[in-house]
């Protein structure tokens, strides 16, 4: 996992268990592959690790999501520490907490991004738990012939 190398390297450090201070969209996509969509105010308030990255695990992680491809493009955020009232698990609990951190994150290009939502059936995940990970295709075992993008849109297609 990207997590693990770059914190190896000393490029990434783990801060914390955080959730979206509102709501967005976090689907599947293609090969079981989880995307977080730019449309405020829709979906669950999505639960997952923060981590502090250096400039150059920047880099790293941006090629890796091809934000220079249009693959998924780094976008500010307002988090949240995750409550431990393990209680809340449809991450909506709506505690009147002020503790906001900004941040950045991923998000599928607004290329396809609603197209992903839709196909979803506008229905969201509040976390990306080992549940939603069975199916997950790595990379490397995916048809190398196709663009990371020709998998999205024969997905989006069917």
């Amino acid at each position: 996992m990207v997590a693990e190398e770059l914190m190896r390297t000393g490029d990434a450090a783990l801060v914390g268990s955080y959730r979206t201070a509102e709501k967005f969209p976090l689907v599947c996509g293609p090969y079981r592959v989880p995307f977080l969509l730019n449309l405020p105010g829709c979906g669950q308030r999505v639960r997952g690790e923060l981590y502090a990255v250096s400039f150059r695990g920047l880099a790293r992680m941006d090629e890796l999501e091809g934000t220079t491809r249009g693959h998924y493009e780094r976008l500010p955020i307002q988090l949240e520490p995750q409550p431990h009232d393990i209680h809340h698990v449809d991450g909506d609990g709506d505690d009147d907490s002020v503790n906001v951190t900004r941040a950045e994150a991923y998000y599928a290009h607004r290329s396809y991004a609603m197209d992903l939502w839709r196909k979803n059936e506008k229905k969201g995940l509040s976390a990306y738990t080992e549940r939603e990970t069975r199916g997950y295709v790595k990379r490397k075992d995916r048809p190398q012939h196709l663009s990371f993008l020709d998998h999205i849109r024969i997905f989006l297609s069917d």
